[in-house]
């Protein structure tokens, strides 16, 4: 009987143990958090509200209950977001735009005060309209293709001063694809087809005026030559001319001579009676 009883006991003990270990255990780790590399905690207390500091990266003590960590990514992040502006002709375009950002790190409290964890997808789109359809207006919709570095300019400047007010920084900002109303896209095509017309109708005068040119300057060689024969044969008489006949009968009779298909017959033959000709 003693024995079982000291068995109880023991068991109960090794309970009251193993509880206590547990409960220690879970303890410590609601008083750990750890913040990882890239980032950085803003701890609220319930009774002091935000703490006006940041905490770095590591594992680092908490009051359970009484503290809660809230963990911001201060590694640079890419946005994009679309606007369609008016230009100052009044032509509708379409901006893509891309933006790379941060958090000021010694400004998360205020940050995590006013905006939040979400603090860039509440302020960047807002800002980024904002600033394209101030720069676009100043421009005419052609300029902001022939003028695009600095229309690109502007609206990093602009963009870099507003994202300052809300503690946030830009490490690059670009225009990444723009795009006419289809009003001006059509008249564009337009414009492009009657300068094609135009080069095409320059062409042909050019080739016209050659051909003109050259049609003289044959004209005049033949005038040229005939007159030079004319006197070649006033100087030389008809022998001249028979000496030409001559020449011409030479390579008529070379050439015939390498057609395969070519037979020679003699003068005073008759193929068909196979005879002399009478």
């Amino acid at each position: 009987m003693g024995s079982s009883q000291t068995a109880v006991s023991l068991l109960t003990n090794i309970a009251r143990a193993a509880f206590g270990l547990g409960l220690g255990a879970s303890v410590l780790n609601s008083s750990l958090y750890t913040v990882d590399g890239g980032q950085r905690a803003v701890l609220f207390d319930r009774f002091r509200g935000v703490i006006d500091e940041t905490v770095g990266e590591g594992t680092h003590f908490l009051i359970p209950w009484l503290q809660k960590p809230f963990i911001f990514d201060i590694r640079t992040r890419a946005h994009h977001f679309n606007s369609m502006s008016g230009t100052k002709d009044l032509q509708m375009v379409t901006l893509t735009l891309r933006v790379l950002s941060h958090p000021e790190v010694n400004r998360l409290p205020d940050i995590f005060k006013t905006l939040g964890l979400e603090y860039d997808e509440k302020v960047l789109p807002s800002i980024g309209n904002e600033v394209l359809k101030a720069v676009v207006a100043q421009f005419n919709a052609d300029q902001l293709l022939t003028e695009r570095p600095r229309v690109s300019a502007l609206v990093r400047e602009g963009l870099v001063a507003r994202a300052k007010d809300f503690n946030i920084e830009l490490d690059d900002v670009a225009i990444t694809h723009l795009s006419y109303g289809t009003e001006f896209s059509k008249a564009v095509e337009q414009k492009q087809v009657a300068q094609q017309e135009a080069e095409r109708s320059k062409f042909v005068v050019m080739k016209a005026e050659q051909e003109r040119r050259a049609a003289i300057i044959r004209a005049e060689g033949e005038s040229e030559a005939a007159k030079l024969i004319s006197e070649a044969t006033a100087a030389a008489g008809m022998g001249l001319i028979e000496l030409r006949k001559i020449e011409a009968a030479r390579e008529n009779v070379a050439s015939m001579s390498r057609n395969g298909n070519v037979i020679y017959v003699p003068r005073d033959a008759n193929i068909f009676l196979g005879g002399p000709r009478p």
